[in-house]
């Protein structure tokens, strides 16, 4: 198994509400509601930065716009068919486990959360994939490259 862990992000708020925030993937429909709004719009822009171009960004909108929330999980169709993340474990308030369902690999992510303050605590995300050595040398780099975006994404979600 090969493991991509996120730098430890500084989140404003505290354990407990982020720990509620994640561990029920409905909230984060929120973020769908958000896509129209021009202000949010320009976030997620600054965010991408030089990495993603005006069509590129427009394609991932309109990725966001079809994804499924409920609970437990977040669905969506890609390139290779239906892909769900579901929570496989919970540990009130510090983990939330994943797994990556509809994809040709094993893979799993969790997201740690660490008191860091009065109303701060830190969060590291860690990605756990079986890859083969040749799939690890030509995606290795991007799936570092996407666990650090997802957990900058996560920490500057307003909580």
């Amino acid at each position: 198994m090969s493991e991509y862990k996120s730098e430890v992000k500084t989140i404003y708020a505290s354990q407990e509400r982020v720990y509620e925030r994640l561990s029920d993937l409905s909230n984060l429909a929120a973020i769908q509601q958000n896509l129209d709004n021009p202000e949010a719009l320009e976030r997620l822009k600054e965010q991408a930065g030089d990495k993603v171009n005006p069509e590129q960004l427009q394609d991932i909108v309109e990725r966001l716009r079809k994804l499924q929330f409920d609970r437990d999980s977040v669905s969506g169709s890609s390139p290779i068919g239906n892909i769900a993340l579901r929570i496989v474990e919970r540990e009130d308030p510090k983990t939330v486990k994943f797994a990556v369902e509809g994809v040709p690999i094993d893979a799993n992510m969790w997201i740690q959360l660490l008191p860091a303050g009065d109303q701060q605590c830190a969060m590291r995300l860690t990605v756990k994939a079986d890859l083969n050595f040749f799939i690890r040398q030509m995606v290795g780099n991007k799936l570092q490259e996407g666990v650090d975006s997802l957990a900058t994404m996560l920490a500057s979600l307003p909580y």
